[in-house]
């Protein structure tokens, strides 16, 4: 929306010829910034509660920092997801008060405290290679609904590390459980809470792992009533569901 339209809308309700229900209902579905490459959505907050999050992956690092500088212009907080060293020095070009996360692959620009939730969030991992998605589900969580509580390598094949942390599992308003291999433990943590668990599968894992899908199967046949399950590798998707509930 430019600003001949913005005025335009606002003398409509100065006039009283528009409510301001129907203005902010117009508001929710206007204006993108078109960069040629991209449009960029200004009002997801309006309709969602959170700006437009940039997915890294297939973009190069120029289209990465343009796009992540006109998200910065117009919101306080910034999430990038899958993006490499490169890609974070462009946009650390442009902003930078930008964190790059090497682990995560992300990049995160925090100018206001993010909303807090009514609890916190556990992440946990089933093993130490696990750790890379869970970090992308713990940053993303953080970033809309923390705080944010990590529980790394703790998986079946050792079930007495999953079992000696059942108080904080139970104390969690949300959890991320974040598995490769065959896919298991969201299934087990699940058993042991009352709190939604959100199962990622993750691609590692030997040949007959393919890549995740095994995990995805496992976790979509879970016999536990409370998981719920995000595509392979997801933790984006995890850690945003998670912080939706908890806020």
């Amino acid at each position: 929306m430019d600003e001949q339209e913005l005025t335009s809308l606002l003398e409509e309700v100065a006039a009283g010829r528009l409510a301001p229900a129907g203005a902010v209902a117009r508001l929710r579905r206007m204006p993108f910034e078109d960069l040629g490459f991209a449009r960029v959505d200004h009002h997801r907050p309006l309709r969602q509660g959170t700006a437009e999050v940039i997915f890294g992956q297939g973009k190069t690092p120029h289209q990465i920092a343009a796009i992540a500088a006109a998200v910065a212009r117009e919101s306080q907080n910034l999430l990038i997801t899958r993006a490499g060293e490169e890609a974070a020095e462009a946009v650390q070009a442009e902003l930078p008060a930008a964190e790059y996360h090497p682990l995560a692959r992300a990049l995160t620009l925090r100018r206001q405290p993010p909303p807090r939730g009514r609890g916190a969030v556990l992440v946990v991992s089933a093993g130490t290679s696990d750790v890379p998605v869970a970090e992308e589900a713990a940053l993303t969580a953080e970033m809309f609904g923390g705080p944010v509580e990590r529980l790394y390598d703790c998986g079946v094949a050792g079930l007495h590390r999953l079992l000696a942390e059942v108080g904080r599992l139970q104390q969690a308003r949300a959890i991320v459980v974040a598995a490769g291999m065959e896919g298991a433990l969201p299934s087990v943590v699940a058993g042991l809470v009352a709190a939604p668990v959100i199962a990622v599968p993750t691609s590692i894992g030997y040949g007959a792992s393919f890549g995740g899908l095994a995990a995805l199967l496992g976790m979509l046949n879970s016999c536990a009533a409370n998981v719920s399950v995000v595509n392979i590798d997801n933790g984006f998707g995890a850690g945003f569901v998670a912080a939706a509930v908890n806020r």
